[in-house]
């Protein structure tokens, strides 16, 4: 607020990092105390910067995948669904959607060195993006549909998540049915959550505006459904105004996790009966299931673009009553990212026309942008990892690693016959106690996996890169006794490089990391991994197996670092003593069978 902000006497100022200890502090005051949090709202933010009325920080957050151990304290710390999972070949991690993210930076304070802010430049569009405006070139002429007459008003129904833009999808129509003469009435529900919360847009229009007599969608009142967003697409809200075989449905099928993500690590989107609802609701004739966010952002560089180009898809299925024309200047009067809405209003056209050849054209970029690619085999999966471990220390260290499968494998495929899936659990669990992140493994990670050619790829302009860590001989503790983390500048690249040198010393006299609490812990894992395995080999049969497979998997669950990872180490360990209670035991054999 500055020195001359003119707070009467006694009023404190507080950064919003104290709020808990505040709220306590205040809770034993005796009489009336108030507490003010003065913050603008994220989706305000977004609003005004898209119109430059509002500070655009030159600083992004991005996540380095290899070091990230998907934990989720990152969501837990910013309770933000920008923070978006990434499935890769090692597992679950986490990445940022540039796209919606609303500059909080609170992710950076999860207790994780994967943790890189980029200041300065700003982000790479695709070289894709300016072919909205020439998609005269790149394509034959767009048909035109048939639109819906208007003997009756017609309902559409408009759904999404906050923050992004379902609202000025139904603002764009109900502009260009007035710019067309036409009626027009629109109604907006929001959820309670600034971005993420659930939206409705229930849109009427009708020939002549006497003839709306109602904004609100009644039951089975919408002929058409956009849905921008699966979940609340799925939703009874929203199939409630839907009539099945006479209303239609341009449903967007990205993966936006909820908010129970930020709290679940392992939340798995349950995509399957959200279709399935769907599809059962309407018909599976009435609905057109789109991958919009992958194809928009990719044509267009920004993931907003989505709800626009799923509003030229649906106007292309003729589940809009109201002109391109009328619509495109309805985008231009709406005056924000004009260009950008309008190409993506002609590309959602194009592909309800020719997806195929709008698949060919972002194909390129779509398999820049996959990451890690999956291993296609049992034998690829357990070579590849091989080969990790060989940089991670040597070969002898890999082929410790191959000693172990090949055993489990013999012993699975003796006793359990065509069975595998207990040798890929420990190809996978296994790999990931061996490859236990130290100093020198996140270092190396930095320094030799192309992460630095990759924020060359992402950005553009002069960028400088600053490190989120927490070194252990020279963090601070906090109030909780946990170590918190520091900014380190890019000199901190030169340490790393000389860090990854040095991962021959890991696990010797020599190794000043090894001596902590945390280093002990994981290489005792390491050992105690191998010996439960002595036990679950000669113990497996068929009526066994998929338990043992359980066991095996345990380490899936010890994640992070430092505090959050012996928290979860806990857990996991009081889960593996029951489900080892059961092996041993006959009868939770015989129910395991």
């Amino acid at each position: 607020y500055g020195p001359d902000a003119g707070f009467p006497a006694g009023v404190q100022i507080y950064h919003r990092d104290d709020y808990d200890r505040v709220q306590r502090e205040m809770r034993e005051i005796e009489g009336t105390s108030v507490i003010i949090y003065d913050q603008t709202c994220a989706a305000e933010k977004r609003r005004r910067r898209k119109r430059n009325l509002y500070p655009d920080p030159p600083k992004r957050v991005v996540i380095n995948d290899l070091v990230c151990e998907g934990c989720g304290d990152c969501g837990v710390k910013s309770n933000c669904v920008s923070v978006l999972p990434l499935e890769t070949e090692f597992g679950r991690k986490r990445t940022i959607d540039q796209s919606s993210c609303n500059k909080d930076y609170s992710c950076v304070k999860g207790f994780c060195p994967s943790f890189v802010t980029v200041h300065g430049g700003s982000l790479r569009k695709g070289r894709l993006a300016p072919a909205g405006n020439k998609t005269d070139v790149l394509f034959a002429a767009i048909p035109e549909p048939n639109l819906p007459l208007l003997e009756t008003p017609y309902g559409i129904m408009v759904t999404g998540v906050g923050g992004t833009g379902v609202v000025t999808i139904g603002a764009i129509v109900g502009m260009a049915a007035n710019l067309e003469g036409k009626g027009f009435g629109g109604l907006d529900m929001a959820g309670l959550a600034q971005k993420g919360g659930a939206v409705w847009s229930h849109l009427q229009i009708a020939a002549n505006p006497e003839d709306i007599r109602t904004v609100r969608l009644g039951s089975g009142g919408a002929n058409a459904v956009l849905g921008c967003d699966l979940v609340v697409s799925a939703s009874q809200k929203t199939m409630d105004t839907t009539r099945s075989g006479l209303t239609r449905m341009v449903v967007n099928t990205h993966q936006q996790m909820t908010g129970e993500f930020t709290r679940k690590a392992d939340f798995e989107f349950p995509d399957q009966a959200l279709r399935y609802t769907i599809s059962n609701g309407v018909g599976a004739g009435q609905v057109d299931f789109v991958d919009a966010t992958r194809i928009a952002t990719a044509l267009l560089g920004d993931s907003i673009a989505t709800n626009m180009f799923m509003l030229g898809y649906a106007y292309q299925r003729g589940l809009v009553p109201v002109s391109a024309e009328a619509i495109q200047k309805a985008i231009e009067l709406n005056g924000a990212a004009v260009k950008m809405n309008q190409a993506a209003f002609l590309w959602g056209r194009r592909a309800a026309v020719d997806s195929t050849a709008v698949e060919r054209i972002i194909a390129p970029k779509a398999e820049a942008a996959t990451g890690t690619k999956f291993s296609d085999s049992l034998d690829e999966l357990i070579r590849r990892r091989e080969d990790f471990l060989t940089g991670y220390q040597n070969a002898a260290y890999a082929q410790k690693y191959r000693a172990l499968l090949d055993r489990v494998r013999l012993v699975e495929s003796a006793n359990c016959k065509g069975l595998t899936t207990l040798t890929e659990a420990v190809a996978r669990y296994y790999f990931k106690l061996l490859a236990y992140k130290d100093e020198y493994e996140v270092a190396r990670l930095y320094a030799a996996s192309g992460f630095r050619e990759r924020i060359k790829s992402e950005f553009e302009g002069d960028c400088k890169l600053r490190f989120h860590l927490a070194p252990p001989l020279l963090a601070r503790r906090n109030d909780q006794g946990e170590l918190t983390k520091s900014e380190f500048g890019p000199w901190v690249f030169s340490v790393f490089k000389l860090l990854a040198k040095l991962r021959g010393l890991r696990g010797t006299a020599l190794d000043i990391f090894g001596y902590t609490e945390e280093r002990r812990t994981e290489r005792q894992l390491i050992e105690d991994y191998a010996h439960l395995l002595d036990e679950l080999l000669a113990g497996l049969r068929p009526e066994n197996h998929a338990l043992a497979v359980q066991i095996a998997s345990i380490p899936e669950e010890i994640r992070g670092y430092g505090h959050v990872k012996m928290r979860s180490l806990t857990v996991a360990m009081e889960k593996r003593a029951r489900l080892l209670t059961e092996f041993r035991s006959p009868t939770g054999q015989r129910a395991a069978a």
